[in-house]
């Protein structure tokens, strides 16, 4: 992967941030200067949090590790959505759900319910109802699943979240952070950098800023998942071990105790009582 450049960032609009008068003075570091009642984005500060955070993701997804999408905002949802699909992991594009991470046994049991309903629906359960209480199911299922599809497929707490605009979001990151999940955070100008773990400043307004830097954090998550599946890949051929064929070499013998002695056969004299001696006796003596 080509690492980005402050040209590339410059054309998407990723060094402009929020008016002057709106700005959080904790983001000082981040900031270049202003020009017109506007703040610019220190671009080195935003590449150096966008390869942490790389770093990371690519680690946290190589050990197997979910990462947890969230953007609620109307222009940043289908990227969002974009993101989920390419990694297979959860997202969050509609209101938050208070909850979600620090309640997530009620979470996964609204899921379950969710299942119910999809099931009645396709074996013709519903039938039996009246048209009132068809209409009632009908619309609590697309309640569930406009608010939780997203995370229908996570089964644990997320071993790392990615918010677009932490300030908007702050329901999501204060439950995160209770819990200890690393944030990773895409923000602004007027945002509170101290509630991320990693943070990338940039403009989390435009759309070609947010694609931008969620596309470089996408390939680090595939990059990491490819790694685990050929690590697992190769574990599964080691464990099947190594088939040596039968040849014409001894068996090895157990410790280093020594042959046997070789036996060989002497011819001795016997006296027999009034026959004298006989030849052709054999004994065995050892050598």
């Amino acid at each position: 992967m080509d690492p980005l450049n402050a040209q590339q960032l410059i054309d998407a609009g990723v060094h402009f941030g929020c008016r002057v008068s709106r700005w959080n003075p904790k983001m000082a570091p981040y900031i270049y200067g202003r020009r017109n009642l506007i703040h610019i984005i220190d671009l080195r500060e935003t590449l150096r949090g966008l390869l942490r955070a790389q770093n990371f993701l690519r680690g946290l997804a190589s050990e197997g590790g979910q990462i947890l999408w969230v953007g609620t905002k109307r222009q940043v949802k289908g990227v969002i959505q974009d993101a989920g699909q390419q990694t297979g992991m959860p997202v969050v594009t509609e209101r938050w759900i208070g909850g979600t991470l620090t309640n997530f046994s009620v979470i996964r049991s609204r899921l379950r319910r969710l299942e119910e309903l999809e099931t009645m629906e396709e074996s013709g359960g519903l039938a039996i109802h009246s048209k009132k209480m068809i209409s009632t199911l009908r619309r609590e299922r697309k309640k569930i699943e406009r608010n939780l599809s997203g995370i229908r497929e996570m089964t644990a707490i997320p071993g790392a979240m990615v918010v677009i605009d932490p300030g908007r979001e702050s329901n999501a990151v204060k439950e995160a952070r209770r819990l200890g999940v690393p944030v990773i955070g895409l923000l602004d100008t007027d945002c509170d950098p101290t509630v991320c773990d990693i943070v990338i400043p940039g403009n989390d307004d435009a759309l070609r800023s947010v694609r931008l830097l969620l596309e470089r954090l996408v390939k680090s998550v595939e990059e990491g998942c490819a790694a685990r599946r050929e690590h697992s890949a190769s574990m599964g051929e080691s464990e099947k071990g190594e088939i040596v064929p039968v040849g014409d070499e001894p068996r090895p013998t157990r410790g280093n105790k020594p042959p046997p002695p070789l036996r060989q056969r002497r011819e001795t004299a016997t006296v027999v009582p009034g026959l004298g001696q006989v030849q052709g006796t054999e004994s065995e003596e050892s050598s």
